[in-house]
């Protein structure tokens, strides 16, 4: 009988590979060394096309970096490559992303809380939930004529009479609605992994269910809500066609400059994604094609730094819940 007398052989015994061993015999798993290769060259591949896709875009940025610095951040839009700028498209996707965060976040919240925590379980809710998932897959161009109808025509008096509707507030309420599917669908998952026994012990020291979600369950799946968040976040940051239905331009603008001029989010307006979409479609030779991807270095850092804060956020929630 072999005598365990340390810790470290204690974990040795009880290790992975020790009960693998064990369990196996010692035979060779050919089939898991084989699954291991595949997903293996699976993240292989994907950090290949990553990588190619940043250094790709890198390169061809370098020019407009080393000769305009910051100039190409803070110059407006404009019809000579030379001179054109991103700083409207950043003041426009900023406003969208607080559109989306305040908008989007608090519902989806509440409705996976109110899914989760007191809907009666049965087919109506088993259906709405299916449905929740099926609009996650809409395309976005449907959310796109979903806003131009809605927040362009039918709200144009609250949401931009002097730019017909087409305004900031249109399009972040738009990519609010297209990304809160996402937010329902993460934050009740998240909700839904949280045990079952830490519901238990707040209802045995006599807590209400309000108490209990407020103070137990919520921070319990805080990580999982802002991993969804983050994930939805970018999606609305990058997207391109419902902005140029409910109308983001890429000409001139008589304002939307500054990032705190509160009555510019009634104006026209425009954003990273559809400057980038229409910088690509310019004609070769003019100084575009570096354009393009200098404004697609901003926009990564852009949506980096929203997704540097949200892991933050996320991982100081997780340090609590230790």
């Amino acid at each position: 009988m072999t005598v365990l007398s340390t810790p470290g052989a204690i974990a040795e015994r009880t290790s992975k590979d020790s009960v693998e061993r064990q369990l196996t015999g010692g035979r060779a798993d050919v089939s898991g060394r084989a699954f291991q290769v595949v997903v293996g060259g699976a993240l292989a591949v994907s950090l290949v096309v990553l990588l190619v896709l940043l250094v790709d875009v890198a390169t061809d940025s370098w020019s407009v970096f080393t000769t305009r610095g910051w100039d190409f951040v803070t110059s407006k839009l404009s019809s000579q490559a030379a001179d054109a700028g991103v700083i409207q498209g950043l003041v426009g996707t900023f406003w969208i992303g607080v559109f989306v965060v305040t908008v989007s976040f608090p519902l989806g919240v509440a409705a996976a809380v109110y899914l989760e925590e007191y809907a009666v379980k049965g087919r109506f809710t088993n259906l709405v939930d299916l449905t929740i998932r099926n609009l996650a897959g809409v395309p976005s161009v449907v959310y796109g004529i979903l806003g131009l109808t809605i927040f362009v025509n039918a709200l144009r008096p609250l949401t931009g009479p002097d730019a017909n509707g087409r305004s900031i507030m249109s399009a972040g309420l738009t990519l609010a609605i297209l990304v809160l599917p996402i937010i329902i669908i993460t934050a009740a998952e998240a909700i839904r992994a949280v045990p079952q026994g830490i519901r238990e012990a707040g209802y045995g020291v006599g807590a209400t269910r309000w108490e209990v979600v407020r103070h137990h369950v919520l921070p319990y799946a805080s990580p999982g809500v802002l991993t969804g968040t983050v994930l939805a976040l970018g999606r609305a940051l990058g997207e391109a066609a419902p902005l140029i239905l409910v109308g983001a331009t890429t000409g001139y603008l008589s304002r939307g400059d500054s990032f705190v001029d509160l009555a510019a989010i009634r104006e026209r307006f425009a954003a990273m994604p559809t400057l980038i979409a229409n910088w690509a479609s310019q004609p070769g030779g003019q100084g575009w094609e570096a354009n393009t991807s200098a404004a697609i270095v901003v926009l990564l850092v852009v949506v980096l730094i929203a997704n540097g804060t949200a892991i933050l956020l996320r991982n100081r929630f997780e340090s609590k819940r230790r």
